[in-house]
């Protein structure tokens, strides 16, 4: 495919508060067994994307050691594969504040790549996508950028990118940046445009001291017509972790077969992940287990409902789990009641200890602590 790829890793990560206190937004544990990323460079590396750079900014370790040596996508190669670009200061920026300032720090790898088009991300929905379509749609439209956007109603809680209003070619005709949407068509956070032209968009923007990609950049250009957008509407399953809340509504929205296999069964479009070889799951003798989704290498012995647990969890006898996101290597002992819960890894509930949050508020707890 005649492209290469960009994944901006920290984007997001202020909202989603004290889930990314220390990882950033695209290492990101979600459905039992991924991290956020996998979904974006599953659907890169299965549309023969094979030179991908990962931006980031900081709290990166555990995004680089979920990523290896990228054998599991395919990216493991001599002369392409995954680059990490790290931050670095600029004598008038600093670290970067925006995705213009990031890419202007990652120049020399746009420059240095033989691919004619460039496709931009988020690490933030999750979704199954073809982009060898959507370059050609690209390509066919004759714009200068292309953004994938899906249709979204919302009691304008949800703010996205962009907002856009569409003409009867598909091409966008008005445009708005970080708005709440009711019933527009909102920004994925992914766009398409020709690497040569990144590249002087780039250099324009920093000479002129313009950091915000979606604000500075396309909403700017467009309205002053010095650009032309077209909007690629993705119309399957999508998720996006924008907010904590956003996060633990989408875990349990997994629950629902349609959302699950929308995302994990598309053919062609398989999601993959970091192999770890864990002894499959052990169900006790009493154990109560109603609609859940379960990762390997767990043990348990209690009451489970309506969760999402990921590898190596221990739920002891008379331990009841409600409504709750259980990510890798927690132990909850005997007698616990745990309800509208998002525990983070390694985290041990005492014996007999109650914490309950709601579906509307769920409570989280940090990684590792000991409650």
């Amino acid at each position: 495919m005649n492209a290469v790829g960009i994944i901006f890793s920290n984007i997001y990560d202020s909202a989603l508060s004290e889930l990314t206190r220390e990882r950033t937004v695209a290492s990101l544990p979600f459905a039992a067994r991924y991290r956020q990323i996998d979904f974006l460079l599953s659907n890169m590396s299965n549309s023969g994307i094979s030179q991908i750079g990962i931006i980031t900014k900081y709290n990166y370790r555990s995004l680089m050691d979920h990523l290896g040596s990228c054998a599991e996508w395919d990216l493991n190669l001599k002369n392409n594969g995954l680059v990490i670009l790290a931050p670095y200061a600029t004598s008038h920026s600093g670290i970067y504040r925006g995705k213009l300032e990031a890419l202007y720090n990652s120049l020399d790898f746009l420059e240095n790549v033989d691919e004619d088009y460039v496709i931009l991300s988020d690490s933030v929905a999750i979704c199954a996508m073809d982009f060898r379509k959507i370059l050609q749609e690209h390509i066919d439209s004759g714009c200068d950028v292309t953004a994938v956007v899906t249709p979204y109603k919302s009691n304008l809680e949800k703010t996205f990118p962009i907002a856009v209003e569409l003409d009867g070619k598909g091409n966008v005709r008005d445009m708005g940046v970080e708005v709440g949407l009711r019933d527009d068509l909102g920004g994925m956070g992914i766009y398409i445009m020709k690497r040569e032209e990144l590249i002087k968009a780039v250099k324009k923007c920093s000479i002129r001291g313009r950091y915000h990609l979606e604000r500075d950049y396309l909403l700017r250009d467009f309205n002053e017509g010095d650009i032309t957008i077209h909007a690629h509407v993705f119309r399957g399953t999508a998720l996006f972790n924008f907010t904590t809340m956003d996060y633990y509504r989408n875990s349990m929205a997994l629950l629902d077969p349609d959302v699950y296999h929308g995302i994990f069964n598309q053919r062609g479009l398989t999601i993959y992940t970091k192999v770890r070889d864990e002894v499959p799951s052990y169900f006790g003798e009493n154990a109560r287990v109603d609609d859940c989704i379960i990762a390997d290498g767990c043990r348990l012995l209690g009451t489970v409902e309506n969760s999402i647990l990921f590898r190596g969890v221990k739920i002891a006898e008379s331990a009841h789990v409600k409504d709750c996101v259980i990510m890798q290597g927690c132990e909850i002992a005997e007698g616990a009641v745990l309800e509208g819960l998002i525990l983070d890894k390694d985290v041990t509930v005492r014996p007999y200890t109650v914490l309950k949050g709601t579906r509307e508020h769920p409570m989280i707890i940090e990684k590792g602590a000991n409650v």
